[in-house]
């Protein structure tokens, strides 16, 4: 095995050669999407091979060293198995409404058993920042997450606040093609230690799946499948192709517009992929695919080898994808297409997903995992924003398609999840579910008043995904004995969700007080385009709020640091609080908070100088995020995107549930509370770095 450690780096290696260009956008958020590295199929089958051998061998001696070395909890554990079932976004207030109507029987039988409370979340409210302090019991000032997206203090620009990627230094040049010489740099940058890695280090087994911000696939003593943040085979967070006879390119789509004859009845086009990483030039991948309509109105699509017989207003099962790379090997993928019409001709293509069988990335840890849960429940989607909320928005999915593409990922996770249960027989099982989060983004603008029965599909769309979620839970615990308190239930939401009306833009906001300057003859284009930078004190990038232009800190910084810049912070804060919308009249801005005065960790200065509160219909607008100065500051949200939380962290808790009394203080729980409470239930003393504390009574 010593002898092949050489190769083994150096076949790993080839993923550093992926897209690691310009960020592209993860229109799901408005973030940046991460440069990817690739692993062509016999490689990654080589690796996992390896893996899997070298585990088989080893396993003995590392398990007498960890039986001799490995601390014991320091008092008897209080449970056996605890279950964490995340349901991201789920609204307490929503729950009461549902519960009321009975609708929710699972979760109206836990909170008459156990708990049921209001969770309060992070500031701000955005689901890596939260998800990150379940993680690890601490505020974003000490894991250093604040947004989707941060910016880069040399360059101005976004990057993904959750994963660095970096290719070798050297490279070997064979002709047209480079081979990477040296290993790749895949980072995590959340910072501070989740409690499934302290529970691992004393002897408590951990299966992790789908919690976001975990890719790439920490090592630890344990099982994990990564989240959110996953990238996709073009290295972005989401990005489809809408095939069309109609189609037009449109840059702000979150995927590409195709337009395409029919000739003959056939539609003859291609599936793009990512730049070549082995080619010096990078020639960009693709793959021919050609779509033959049939009398009866379906149609059978042909990529590379495979043929798939389509229906219209289907979704087809997952194809395989394999693009030639040379040498060789070969990039391999999935996504899934959906029929719309013949006449006019509309096709929809997912996301192209890393293969959970043939992973190009470490998606799990053990590297093994997502291939042993494909081998067992089939191809599932791998990346981290899987629902496509913008071909939605973009008219490439029809809220049909979107609601079947929806239930179709539930009904995958669902599958993983009960396959991972029924081997927990000890220790912690946690699982995020994303799809109640999707569907009130998407269907927060049909969702019927209380009393009021949904009139389509659409409108009941939320209520029945709380169903489906509440009828999930009521298998678990026929499956588990809740009765028994050795095995524990909690299901726990990062935030909940307001309607998103109306949009602001801070850094039209900014340059109209006085803040921001752009340069004379700049229209103020997409991320800080056309920004004057020595006339600039501040200025926004994503979701969070707004950043100083600090000397020292941002490259062409003209704010003095220290008291000058926490004084700038305070000033804008206080004149946004209370902002009004003045063509709508409503306060759009409720608060807003200096994060000097919030957060006092060693990452404070890694988020916004100011965090921003919006009000109930209000959010930071889609083009603001980008780094848009133009426009007005306030302007209706027209999107089908009409549910939020990135906003007041006060407006927006989440909810917590369990099969036990958890907190009796009177002060609702935070979501930092959740390990330590955890650590807690298995004798596990928490920290001292963390801010929560354990809810055991």
């Amino acid at each position: 095995m010593r002898r092949r450690a050489p190769l083994r780096r150096a076949l790993v290696a080839l993923c550093a050669l992926g897209v690691l260009a310009a960020p592209a956008a993860a229109w799901a958020y408005v973030g940046p999407g991460a440069g990817i590295a690739f692993l062509g199929t016999a490689v990654a089958l080589f690796v996992a091979v390896l893996l899997a051998l070298a585990g088989v061998l080893t396993w003995p001696f590392r398990h007498v060293y960890l039986l001799l070395t490995r601390p014991r909890p320091a008092r008897p554990a209080r449970a056996r198995r605890v279950i964490v079932v995340g349901l991201d976004g789920l609204d307490p207030e929503l729950c009461r409404r549902f519960m009321a109507e009975g609708k929710l029987p699972a979760l109206s039988r836990l909170a008459a058993q156990g708990t049921f409370r209001e969770l309060r979340t992070t500031c701000p409210a955005i689901s890596p920042v939260a998800w990150s302090s379940f993680a690890t019991g601490v505020d974003p000032s000490k894991h250093g997450i604040f947004d989707f997206f941060t910016r880069d203090p040399r360059t101005y620009q976004p990057v993904l606040s959750s994963v660095v990627i970096r290719p070798p230094a050297r490279e070997l040049r064979l002709g047209p093609y480079r081979l990477p010489l040296g290993k790749p740099r895949l980072k995590g940058l959340r910072k501070s230690v989740s409690f499934w890695k302290i529970l691992g280090q004393h002897r408590v087994p951990c299966s992790i799946l789908r919690v976001p911000l975990t890719f790439p696939a920490e090592r630890f003593d344990g099982r994990l499948l990564a989240g959110m943040c996953v990238p996709d085979l073009l290295g972005t967070q989401g990005s489809f192709t809408a095939y069309g006879t109609a189609a037009a390119a449109r840059p702000d789509a979150g995927g590409a517009q195709v337009r395409v004859t029919v000739a003959g009845g056939r539609v003859a086009t291609a599936l793009a992929g990512p730049p070549n990483p082995l080619r010096a030039d990078g020639a960009p991948l693709s793959l021919p695919l050609t779509v033959q309509l049939q009398p009866d109105g379906g149609a059978e699509l042909r990529l590379g080898p495979e043929r798939v017989v389509l229906t219209p207003g289907r979704l087809s099962d997952w194809v395989p994808v394999a693009f030639p790379l040379g040498l060789g090997l070969k990039l391999r993928g999935m996504c899934r297409f959906r029929l719309g019409a013949a006449d006019p001709f509309q096709l929809y293509a997912s996301a192209i997903h890393l293969d959970p069988g043939q992973p190009a990335l470490p998606l799990s840890h053990p590297f093994i995992f997502s291939v042993f849960l494909a081998k067992l429940c089939g191809r599932y989607a791998t990346l981290g924003l899987a629902e496509d909320t913008w071909a939605l928005s973009e008219g490439a999915l029809d809220e049909a398609g979107f609601l079947e593409q929806l239930r179709a990922y539930e009904a995958e996770r669902e599958a993983l999840f009960f396959e991972v249960l029924k081997r927990t027989r000890r220790g912690v099982l946690t699982f995020v579910f994303d799809g109640t989060d999707r569907v009130q983004h998407m269907f927060m603008r049909r969702l019927p008043a209380p009393g009021t029965a949904p009139v389509d599909a659409a409108a009941g769309a939320i209520e029945a995904t709380y169903r489906r979620m509440d009828a999930l839970l009521g298998r678990v615990m026929d499956e588990v004995d809740v009765a028994d308190p050795r095995n524990v239930l909690v299901v726990v939401s990062d935030h909940g969700f307001k309607p998103f009306t109306r949009q602001v833009n801070l850094n039209a906001w900014l340059r109209a007080a006085g803040y921001l300057t752009l340069a004379d003859g700049a229209a103020g284009g997409e991320w800080l385009a056309g920004v004057d930078w020595a006339r600039t004190r501040a200025f926004s990038l994503g979701l969070a709020g707004i950043y100083l232009n600090v000397r020292g800190r941002e490259a062409k910084g003209i704010v003095e640091p220290g008291a000058a810049a926490r004084d700038l912070a305070d000033e804008i804060a206080g004149k946004l609080r209370g902002l009004v919308d003045a063509e709508e009249g409503g306060v759009a801005i409720r608060d807003a908070y200096p994060t000097h005065r919030r957060y006092h960790g060693p990452y404070a200065e890694d988020g916004p100088d100011v965090l921003v509160g919006y009000a109930a219909g209000w959010r930071a607008s889609w083009q603001g995020a980008r780094g848009i100065v133009a426009g007005p500051v306030c302007a209706p949200n027209d999107k089908a995107w009409s549910g939020d939380h990135c906003i007041d962290p006060d407006l927006v808790p989440g909810v917590l549930f369990a099969s036990q009394p958890l907190g009796d203080d009177g002060a609702d729980p935070s979501i930092t509370d959740l390990a330590p409470t955890l650590l807690d239930y298995f004798g596990v003393a928490a920290p001292a770095h963390m801010d929560g504390r354990s809810l055991l009574r």
